[in-house]
């Protein structure tokens, strides 16, 4: 039982034993590190590697699959065993679902009580309401992922099978499956997809597993409930997510295939059907999936920023990517043209925006920036390489998404552990880490209000 207090004319929520209770930003984070730390060090035996892999090579290797970026320091085709295959597919599968959904799967599987504060931590990491049967809503999401996975699966195995034979074919089918569905960008081939730069069936099988995973478990949850009403009863940020993703995806399309239709180390060696092929995968797995179909060291510099922007975009709320999300990107912008046109609300699709939703949004982006200004600065001092490869590694391990210009198979000790810090503060997000470092506190002081000139 708790009881509020009061000191310096602020009130503070406390237990009647004077224990603070966790706040869940601090749950979160701690539930996160307690997965992660033990399958870190059993990376680190040769059951699971080949030849082993040290303490830190193996943090980031298990940070990279549960954060679902794909960031590897080793090749992962080769250096793991069957064993430690397995073992990342688990990691990339809780990464993609979330550790509190984990949580509460293992719970119901061990018929344990949930209590209510974690079903209510589960249904905001989930972005549902407290009206939502977590029970029913959890085993929804469990079978949406296994059937996606398992579809996958089956179409890269017509391709994968004739290569590599039954075995190895389907196995190798089952962990792109998974890889893609959840957004890590893991591969079985040291070339990623790049031998695979002009085939439709794995270039839109995998592209949709990873479209599919990015649009979030809420809007797939409301498009199944309004399946039959009609694309006018959507949630808001349902329709936000359904006109939003196809315009970034043309939009990146578009413009790399423009960049780069001449390079001929990229796109101005294919023909013109490959050339679209492959723009098009580049547009969505930008946008935290991980994979690349062709060379992203040899691009040039307009594309990789194009990359840049896609990766710092990055998927949906709730879904199994990184980035600031979708929603976020398209309420700042849609924010940002109201204050230019001097109106005082925010209005989405004939729907106003609360502002707190406004400023929360601002505050993530602002809270994005400030890590990514001082990741890249502590890469700079750590690491001999140029400023666009560090701007890129770290987006791209912030954003989760796991493509590399070549620096992180580079990096130094002092480099990878920046790097896994940034991929963990992508993953848990990064104004819940701000709001665990800051404290906040209830006030019921408030102060006259003071004007200050901006811009």
């Amino acid at each position: 039982m708790s009881v509020l207090y009061k000191k310096s004319g602020v009130l503070h929520l406390k237990n009647k034993k004077g224990k603070k209770r966790w706040s869940e930003p601090r749950v979160i984070l701690v539930s996160f590190l307690a997965i992660l730390l033990p399958f870190a060090l059993l990376l680190t035996t040769p059951f699971f590697s080949v030849s082993g892999l040290s303490f830190i090579d193996a943090l980031f290797t298990a940070t990279s699959a549960i954060s679902v970026t794909g960031l590897g320091v080793v090749d992962t085709g080769s250096h793991f065993s069957v064993s430690g295959k397995i073992l990342l597919m688990l990691l990339m599968q809780i990464g993609g679902l979330g550790q509190m959904t984990l949580s509460a799967i293992l719970l119901y599987m061990f018929g344990l009580r949930i209590s209510l504060r974690q079903q209510s931590i589960t249904k905001e990491a989930l972005g549902q309401n407290n009206s939502v049967n977590l029970r029913r809503l959890v085993k929804h999401i469990i079978v949406f992922a296994c059937v996606a996975e398992l579809i996958g699966m089956i179409f890269l195995s017509f391709r994968f099978v004739p290569v590599l034979g039954w075995r190895e074919g389907v196995f190798s089918a089952l962990f792109h499956a998974v890889s893609a569905f959840n957004n890590a960008g893991f591969s079985l081939f040291s070339d990623s997809m790049t031998s695979f730069v002009g085939d439709p069936t794995v270039n839109f099988t995998i592209a949709g597993l990873f479209i599919l995973g990015g649009l979030g478990f809420t809007v797939i949850s409301d498009l199944h409930g309004n399946r039959l009403r009609g694309f006018n009863h959507l949630q808001l940020h349902s329709k936000i997510m359904l006109i939003a993703t196809p315009c970034l995806l043309l939009v990146g399309t578009l413009l790399f295939w423009f960049l780069e239709k001449d390079n001929m180390s990229t796109l101005g060696i294919l023909s013109t059907g490959e050339q679209w092929l492959a723009a098009f995968f580049q547009s969505a797995t930008a946008r935290t999936a991980g994979f690349n179909s062709i060379s992203v060291e040899n691009l040039t510099h307009p594309a990789l920023l194009v990359l840049m922007v896609l990766m710092m975009i990055g998927a949906g709320s709730t879904s199994t990517g990184g980035g600031i999300k979708v929603s976020t990107f398209v309420v700042a912008m849609i924010s940002t043209w109201s204050f230019l046109r001097q109106n005082d609300k925010v209005v989405i699709l004939k729907r106003s925006v609360p502002w707190s939703t406004v400023t929360k949004c601002l505050a993530i982006i602002v809270v994005s920036f400030m890590v990514l200004i001082g990741a890249m600065f502590a890469l700079m001092i750590s690491e001999d390489a140029p400023m666009s490869m560090v701007m890129f590694e770290t987006i791209s391990a912030f954003a989760t998404v796991g493509l590399t210009s070549g620096l992180t198979a580079q990096l130094s000790e002092p480099g990878k552990v920046i790097m896994i810090v940034v991929m963990i503060i992508g993953r848990i997000g990064p104004l819940t880490l701000a709001y665990m470092l800051a404290r906040p506190k209830p006030t019921l002081l408030k102060y006259p209000e003071g004007h200050v000139f901006a811009g």
